[in-house]
């Protein structure tokens, strides 16, 4: 799904798909996950389902297989989108376009993101959900 960016009440910010896991998730990975990855990433990412934008919190649905990860922006410290030692550039696609987006989280810890991400051509959305999340502190009244 392309990124939603209308601004009514009834409809959200933005929504995409995501694939994910925590920091703990991918360091507890063995090195014949991180080979397997190479044809798939979703060998590393066994959460997936759909990311939500709202006005008041951020949603990533069915992130426990039945139950959303609710965040609200206080409860993200930190966003951006990097290569790491726990997905780095091999895994992640060789021209820069496949940076996950990480979220530092007080309720989750850190949280690794692919949204949108085109198996073959290894692009994801991050980049713009980024500039989605980092713009939401300002995007209306009460944040």
């Amino acid at each position: 799904m392309d990124i939603d960016e209308e601004r009514t009440e009834a409809a959200p910010r933005a929504r995409g798909d995501y694939v994910g896991a925590t920091a703990e998730e991918l360091r507890a990975k063995t090195g014949a996950d991180r080979v397997s990855a190479g044809v798939s990433q979703k060998v590393l990412f066994q959460r997936r389902g759909t990311i939500t934008l709202d006005g008041d919190r951020l949603v990533l649905g069915r992130w426990d297989g039945a139950t959303d990860l609710t965040l609200r922006r206080a409860e993200i410290t930190a966003v951006g989108t990097r290569f790491t030692e726990l997905y780095g550039r091999f895994l992640g696609g060789l021209l820069n376009a496949g940076k996950p987006l990480i979220l530092d989280t007080t309720t989750a810890g850190q949280v690794y993101l692919l949204i949108d991400r085109k198996e073959f051509m290894e692009t994801t959305r991050d980049r713009a959900w980024e500039r989605h999340i980092k713009a939401w502190p300002a995007a209306g009244p009460g944040r």
